[in-house]
């Protein structure tokens, strides 16, 4: 295919990739009802808004517990954590992925095994799980990438016959189901992020951890406070990792509405999937997959091209806004490097993000908007044959 690089500026974006003002129009007052709660209260770390929405979310996930923290990244260092992981330690999980997975194995001295993904779900493939395992595999993070949760029968099924348990990076992912189990209660330990562009985003960082187990419960509640059970007595080093009110009051309001907007962004989804048949696109564009019993909530929406930096570039020049998730594989980063991976060595996350392109899901979206995605795609189709 011969590919054109367009020649003239690129245009504004005609709108945005991710409008959370849109978002916020419609719970504006609730927002700040919620807000000024707290303000009146004066308790802006833990209290009642966290213990409240902390019930919330325990039952929205169905595990008896939940516990915030500060972040996505420190919910799944604090899981790690509670389970033991330390220095020598190995801890298995995905190369195509946000830093933060592979982060949080490292800032324990751990040391991080990538096994690669499926190239259908582009999440943790079962089939290379069990190679990676030897006797130092202390932990398995699978990670549900793009809202699609992971094939977790095939991986729990191995992580028990091996003792070892699962911790859910389920960052991306709220609200999404596998063969109706919602993620994050499958595994020993679930792990959420609320930063804004999230599907359950707050006004800030928070994040959430999610089991079924009280002891690991109890260790997770002491770990993030420093490893204090009661003022200043330390039981353990742990670290300052709390979920403010404020943004526990924010989420508690936007909680009511989750499921709704993730029906939003189904409908986006099903609506691009009509448009590539109606513009001739579904040999040229292969739109995110959703197997039988899984239920994806969007929090992406990933397609798969060839001459995807072309595209993406001609995009851009039309005022079609695009992201790139994730320009290079977490084996082939400078941060990493110490493991000793090279090019190659994990193939289908290498080729995925030579191919993947995001387009804009949220469902505040108009169909005309998607129209205009679509339409632009396909022009860049015809150009380039």
């Amino acid at each position: 295919m011969k590919v054109t690089t367009p020649a003239k500026e690129p245009k504004p974006a005609v709108f945005p990739f991710l409008d959370l003002k849109a978002q916020y129009r419609q719970i504006r007052d609730e927002v700040r009802a919620a807000v000024d709660t707290v303000l009146e209260d004066q308790r802006f770390i833990l209290g009642p808004e966290v213990e409240k929405f902390e019930k919330t979310m325990a039952e929205y996930v169905g595990t008896p517990f939940a516990l915030g923290c500060a972040s996505g990244s420190d919910a799944l260092l604090l899981a790690l954590m509670g389970l033991g992981v330390g220095r020598g330690d190995e801890v298995i999980t995905v190369p195509f992925t946000f830093v933060a997975t592979a982060g949080a194995i490292a800032r324990l001295g751990a040391r991080t095994v990538f096994v690669d993904i499926d190239p259908e779900t582009y999440n943790l493939d079962p089939a290379k799980l069990e190679a990676a395992i030897t006797p130092r595999t202390k932990a398995i993070i699978p990670v549900h990438l793009f809202g699609l949760a992971v094939d977790m029968d095939a991986v729990m099924d191995i992580a028990r016959r091996h003792k070892i348990p699962v911790v859910e990076d389920a960052a991306q992912a709220i609200g999404a189901r596998y063969n109706g189990k919602p993620v994050g209660s499958i595994g020993a330990v679930g792990c959420f992020s609320f930063f804004p562009s999230k599907n359950l985003g707050g006004a800030g960082d928070g994040g959430l951890l999610t089991c079924s187990d009280r002891d690991l419960a109890d260790r997770l509640q002491v770990l993030r406070v420093h490893g204090s059970p009661r003022r200043y007595e330390y039981q353990v080093v742990g670290t300052n990792s709390r979920l403010d009110a404020m943004q526990a009051a924010i989420l508690r309001v936007k909680a009511k509405y989750l499921d709704s907007w993730a029906e939003g962004r189904r409908r986006n989804a099903d609506l691009y999937r009509s448009l590539f048949e109606e513009y001739g696109l579904t040999s040229l564009v292969k739109p995110p997959t959703e197997p039988a019993g899984y239920h994806h909530v969007y929090n992406q929406f990933t397609i798969r091209v060839q001459n995807r930096d072309a595209l993406k570039q001609y995009l851009q020049a039309e005022g079609v806004p695009t992201e790139i998730y994730y320009p290079f594989p977490l084996h082939t980063q400078p941060a990493f490097l110490d493991l000793g991976y090279k090019d190659g060595d994990l193939p289908v996350s290498e080729r995925a993000s030579r191919e993947v392109l995001s387009l804009p899901i949220y469902p505040e979206l108009k169909p005309e908007q998607l129209r205009t995605v679509v339409s632009a795609i396909a022009a860049f189709f015809r150009q380039n044959r």
